[in-house]
């Protein structure tokens, strides 16, 4: 490979990496701004008011336009699972 053609494939690598570390240093905050409003989730999802909403709506007593996605046990497991698979994933090195 001449350098031509070296530095244009080394170009097209190096942008797409730019692009990519520009792109999880937002999803980075995105994540740490996030961390309180998880901990506040996984309190609801471990607390009697979790339960006792769920029952609610069980028995149809909350309103049927009311968004009810934080009552979706596979729901909320989902999101805590992934949380901390990501926390894992971030302490590790390279």
């Amino acid at each position: 490979m001449n350098a031509v053609n070296r530095i244009k494939a080394m170009e097209e690598k190096f942008d797409r990496a730019l692009e990519a570390v520009a792109s999880l240093d937002v999803a980075l905050e995105n994540f740490k701004a996030a961390i309180p409003e998880v901990k506040e989730l996984a309190a609801y999802y471990e607390s009697d008011l979790w339960r006792r909403d769920f029952e609610a709506d069980s028995a149809g007593k909350l309103p049927c336009d009311l968004k009810r996605g934080i009552l979706s046990e596979d729901g909320i497991y989902n999101l805590l699972t992934d949380y901390q698979r990501l926390k894992v994933l971030l302490q590790t090195p390279d």
